[in-house]
């Protein structure tokens, strides 16, 4: 595990596990969607693919996402092990909620600089509602990707619950 890919829905944890990981195996982590916002609302990196490219060629990464789709085979090429929290809704979307009101009332700066609003929230692309309405394309999306020939190599761990998510991190 030298090239640790983190994915799952919205609000699985995929931060907060990539970070362990990388504190607990010495690995430097990268967490995409900074990457992917560069400035001020919410523009995006035009500069990615090369970023990523560069991140890939390193010996040892852990990365806290499926990758943006310009990206996105160029670190599951590149990985050696998928983490996938495969969590239900009902454990997700408590949690986005709990992240984005928290972030909205204290006004947290997020990537570019940018912060959640309350006039974000009506937004198709507010990370609730992205949460809820990509929870099964997502799903599918890993799914697919974990069964495709070219990456059935990688090492997989697929965790269905936090409990099981927590066994298997104190075991390493």
């Amino acid at each position: 595990m030298e090239r640790i890919l983190v994915v799952g829905v919205t609000g699985a944890g995929k931060s907060t596990l990539a970070r362990a990981l990388s504190t607990r195996l010495g690995l430097p982590y990268h967490e995409m969607d900074a990457l992917y916002f560069d400035g001020p609302d919410w523009s995006v990196n035009d500069g990615l693919t090369d970023d990523v490219t560069a991140l890939v060629a390193e010996p040892r990464w852990v990365v806290d996402s499926l990758g943006y789709p310009e990206v996105r085979d160029l670190l599951w090429e590149r990985a050696d092990t998928v983490v996938w929290l495969d969590y239900p809704r009902r454990v997700v979307m408590p949690r986005v909620l709990r992240r984005s009101l928290k972030r909205t009332v204290t006004r947290e700066a997020l990537f570019g600089g940018n912060r959640e609003t309350w006039r974000g929230w009506l937004s198709r692309e507010h990370p609730a509602w992205w949460a809820w309405s990509q929870h099964g394309p997502r799903h599918r999306e890993i799914a697919h990707r974990v069964a495709d020939p070219r990456f059935t190599p990688l090492e997989t761990h697929h965790l269905g619950r936090p409990q099981d998510t927590e066994t298997w991190l104190a075991s390493l």
